[in-house]
């Protein structure tokens, strides 16, 4: 009999692991007839793979049949000719085998219910990095960046990205820009004068790899020297989460609580497949209170005020439809909990990232505005959050909203309606654009004057209905953005 110690297979191989568990057991059942075995287990390799498919598994099978048939577990058999065989001499031995390394890696160890001792180290040197920065502003640099401020638009701030990116790529740094200055939380405040939101919201872009996502997120928000690519983003407020788990994520969330930082997850769906992460997860985007139980203790309680920016990758059937092509579970949670922007891999999409990426390596790329820009949005959140450094004549400004956004935003909405009567989109896609006219009105900070709340004008306007008309576009299928 092959020897029974743990296989302790790495983390990718665990989806894996899982599946062919299931097979295993499968084939173990189908030898058997009336109780007594007739022939040895077997299984084709065609079937783990219509499996792995099944259970949106995309990870090479092969580094664990190796392993396995290495070990006496499976034994290649020469009869399959192009599709392989595999005999498995103990079945049941094997089905247990790979069920404990499943549970082995989605297990805590008990310290790992205790608080992570490197974060709260980690938040001092974030603090530090943003108080720095904010500092060299007011010292050497605040006359200019009111003054840069007083000019700056979402107009601007679009033309800009436009220019260095073109009108395929732009619309999602704007976006990602945006949910950095969103980012102070500033409340929004009905025409009596109640509370009824705030600016920050999460931020999702969805579609299959290499569409731009992560530069959008990450490369232009936190910079990226090794590309001559400057920082755009808030000094000190974004946490990277690369190479990070879910488990460790929970378990590092409650050393932000009371704060508000954005979490940049590059591969936001690698989360998901972790046993028992979605509901907490939701949790987390939803800002309630999280708590995760296990028999070996208890994270939390804690709330988590912070935001994600996050891709997630899929694979995508074609770029017409969007609903057939979009097959992972999750969506739906994403698009209710996120302003969700879908890319698919159109002709047009491929050729702005070959031109864009091109033009960067060639060095045809200038980030003119990324030092105005980065000052401007650390002092603008430094006054909306009420930062004991910034001068007393800077006071934070709530934002009014009005009639005639939700009038213009209806207008569009019921233009989709008139060509449906089974509508593709939700009516939380307005709130999120006029979450986004609010966050784009931020930047008027120094060009609105009084002390009084800030308005949302024509341009802040045009631009959230432009996100709206867009996305539901989107969501019917079509691209571009409809005739007036």
């Amino acid at each position: 009999m092959a020897a029974s110690a743990g296989l302790e297979i790495v983390a990718a191989d665990v989806p894996v692991a899982r599946v062919l568990a299931d097979l295993v057991s499968d084939s173990d059942r189908r030898r058997t007839l009336r109780g007594v075995a007739h022939q040895p287990a077997k299984f084709h390799a065609s079937e783990l793979r219509t499996r792995l498919l099944r259970e949106r598994v995309f990870e090479d099978a092969n580094r664990l049949l190796t392993r396995l048939k290495r070990r006496g577990f499976l034994l290649e058999l020469p009869e399959g000719r192009g599709d392989r065989t595999y005999q498995v001499p103990y079945p049941e031995e094997l089905r247990q085998l790979l069920a404990d390394e499943v549970v082995r890696s989605e297990s805590i160890e008990p310290s790992a219910v205790q608080p992570v001792p490197d974060e709260r180290a980690e938040i001092r040197a974030m603090d530090s990095e943003f108080l720095d920065h904010l500092r060299e502003v007011l010292r050497d640099r605040l006359e200019a960046t009111v003054a840069f401020g007083r000019t700056f638009t979402v107009d601007r701030l679009a033309g800009y990205l436009r220019e260095l990116f073109g009108d395929e790529l732009y619309f999602d740094s704007l976006i990602a820009i945006l949910q950095q200055y969103a980012l102070a939380d500033v409340p929004l405040l009905a025409p009596t004068g109640r509370p009824t939101g705030a600016t920050g919201f999460h931020l999702a872009l969805f579609g299959p790899p290499g569409t731009g996502k992560t530069f959008s997120i990450d490369g232009l928000v936190r910079g990226n020297p090794r590309s001559g690519v400057p920082a755009h983003g808030l000094p000190g407020r974004n946490r990277y989460c690369g190479g990070i788990t879910p488990v460790q994520f929970l378990r590092v969330g409650s050393a932000y609580t009371g704060r508000t930082f954005n979490f940049i997850v590059p591969e936001f769906n690698d989360w998901f497949k972790y046993r028992g992460m979605v509901e907490p997860l939701k949790l987390v985007m939803e800002q309630r209170e999280v708590k995760w139980e296990t028999t070996l203790g208890t994270v939390g309680p804690y709330t988590f005020r912070s935001f994600f920016s996050v891709n997630y990758n899929v694979r995508t059937a074609g770029a017409q439809d969007y609903w057939t092509t979009i097959a992972d579970p999750n969506f739906a949670a994403l698009e209710d909990r996120m302003l969700l922007r879908f890319h698919p891999m159109t002709r047009a999409r491929f050729r702005a990232v070959e031109a864009s990426a091109e033009r960067l390596e060639l060095g045809e790329i200038t980030f003119d505005l990324a030092g105005p820009i980065r000052d401007h949005l650390t002092l603008v959140h430094a006054i909306q959050t009420g930062h004991p450094l910034v001068p007393a004549r800077f006071r934070s400004r709530p934002i009014r909203l009005e009639r005639p956004l939700y009038d213009r935003l209806r207008g569009v909405s019921e233009k989709a309606l008139k060509t449906t009567g089974f509508p593709k989109f939700s009516p939380r896609l307005k709130s999120r654009a006029v979450r986004l006219g609010a966050a784009a009105a931020l930047l008027n900070y120094f060009g609105q004057e009084g002390t009084g709340p800030l308005s949302i004008r024509a341009a802040e306007s045009d631009f959230a209905e432009r996100f709206y008309e867009e996305e539901i576009r989107a969501r019917e299928g079509r691209h571009g953005r409809a005739a007036a």
